[in-house]
């Protein structure tokens, strides 16, 4: 997972739930709807779960929740101590989309929020080839993250960031590896997904790739 951006996600580490509630200006547009982005995951999802990119553990707590068995993988120190506090029954180890643990178990569904766009394309596309080769048949890879329709679509969004003085928020959208959504199903359909897209924000899509 974009370990090149490891020091961004420390830097998050303490301020991230205040923005996903609303109160940074700046991300107030890319979290909104975040409770019900974070329940549709969970609702897609089945069986045993991994988890990549967990964060401060807001999804692991809906997947919790959901009664699913969740194992997460997140890079960041910070985050893990974070996560650990709030849910010490889960197990959160060292890793990212493409170096980590093996499972000790059958995994079912795959998911991730906010994290797939720190993957460059050649790194998504080994990510995927290697969650293929882990999923049985009928498996799912279910996503929440930053992608846009056309790359008019992108450039428009940051001029209209920039106009409104959001200077982080460009900064990110500059510097990190957001998609395309034809780029993204590209991807999917070469190591043999059905994949489905629903727009929950201006900027978050929600992917729903069943193996075949």
């Amino acid at each position: 997972m974009g370990r090149e951006f490891i020091d961004i996600f420390e830097d998050w580490a303490e301020d991230y739930d205040h923005a996903v509630s609303g109160h940074d200006p700046q991300y107030k547009a890319v979290f909104a709807d975040y409770e019900n982005i974070l329940h549709e995951v969970a609702k897609a999802s089945y069986g045993n779960v991994l988890e990549f990119g967990v964060g401060t553990g807001n999804l692991t707590d809906k997947l919790l929740q959901a009664g699913l068995q969740v194992t997460g993988i997140e890079p960041s120190p910070a985050m893990r101590e974070i996560v650990r506090e709030k849910l010490p029954e889960i197990e959160v180890v060292d890793g990212d989309f493409i170096t980590f643990p093996n499972p000790t178990i059958e995994i079912d569904t795959i998911v991730s929020s906010y994290a797939f766009h720190h993957l460059n394309d050649v790194e998504k596309e080994q990510a995927v080839r290697q969650f293929a080769e882990m999923l049985p048949v009928g498996g799912k890879i279910v996503f929440a993250d930053t992608m846009f329709e056309s790359n008019v679509v992108k450039e428009n969004i940051i001029h209209d960031s920039m106009q409104k003085g959001y200077t982080d928020l460009v900064d990110d959208l500059n510097r990190e590896y957001y998609p395309i959504i034809d780029d993204i199903r590209n991807i999917f359909e070469r190591s043999h997904f059905d994949i489905s897209f629903k727009q929950m924000n201006d900027f978050v899509w929600l992917i729903i790739a069943n193996k075949k």
